[in-house]
């Protein structure tokens, strides 16, 4: 099974190793995995911004690079949403492009779900002695109906505990250009998710989306823990936690 591994730009640019993470699961489970060298951004920053224009243009661009292979394996549920659910819809119109769009669409997944529903993997090899505890990303619950999936892998680990913390299903705050745009409510928003954090009393939070990870570690120092592990769902997997 040949595969694309779409990287995500914040992989690529803030914590790569998770990408490095999803490679060794892949590839781990026998798949031929390639990460096409011409690969740059989905696009959802542009078009949640409003630039449509720039937005379709990046989508062909991607289309391009990732239609040849099998399966595009995506480590991020937002990026899996744009290319499954916003391409077809930016490229509808167009008589050459709309197709393209739709298969490419059909053969996307979202890291966790192509593991369980495509490789029907039933063992990783990742082992975390500890208890952790899910934030479900909005839209990897809500675009692509995300939820038993990634617990269920976690579930099948050595030693790990699952606890689910209060409101497991509520925003982060991140939202991308959301935080930057509109601070306060950002910040209002992550507060309540560190505070279900705390509720669950877990060692670590796992999520499969690196945006909100980032932004709730951010708040959980800034806050003063110092303890909770923020940790994406691939490296836990893979068993190639930081150290």
């Amino acid at each position: 099974m040949r595969l694309a591994l779409f990287v995500t730009c914040l992989v690529d640019l803030m914590r790569p190793e998770v990408g490095f993470a999803s490679l060794r699961l892949l590839e781990g489970a026998g798949c031929d995995v390639v990460v096409p060298p011409g690969q740059t951004c989905c696009g959802q920053p542009a078009f949640g911004a409003g630039n449509r224009v720039l937005a379709t243009d990046l989508a062909r661009q991607a289309i391009a690079q990732l239609e040849d292979y099998e399966y595009v394996v995506i480590p991020s549920g937002s990026c899996t949403d744009q290319i499954r659910n916003v391409y077809p819809q930016l490229l509808a119109d167009d008589p050459i492009w709309a197709a393209r769009a739709q298969a490419l669409a059909a053969r996307s997944y979202e890291l966790s779900c192509f593991l369980v529903e495509v490789l029907k993997l039933e063992q990783v090899p990742g082992a975390l002695a500890g208890s952790v505890t899910y934030h479900d990303s909005c839209k990897g619950l809500r675009g692509l109906g995300i939820k038993a999936q990634p617990r269920n892998l976690l579930a099948s680990m050595r030693g790990m505990t699952l606890s689910e913390m209060p409101d497991c299903e509520e925003c982060c705050g991140f939202g991308g250009a959301f935080a930057v745009r509109f601070g306060e409510v950002s910040t209002a928003i992550v507060d309540r998710k560190c505070e279900s954090i705390a509720a669950a009393g877990a060692d670590a939070v796992v999520g499969a989306d690196l945006g909100c990870l980032l932004n709730i570690e951010g708040r959980l120092r800034r806050r003063g823990d110092q303890r909770t592990q923020v940790l994406h769902l691939a490296e836990v997997l893979a068993g190639t936690l930081p150290k």
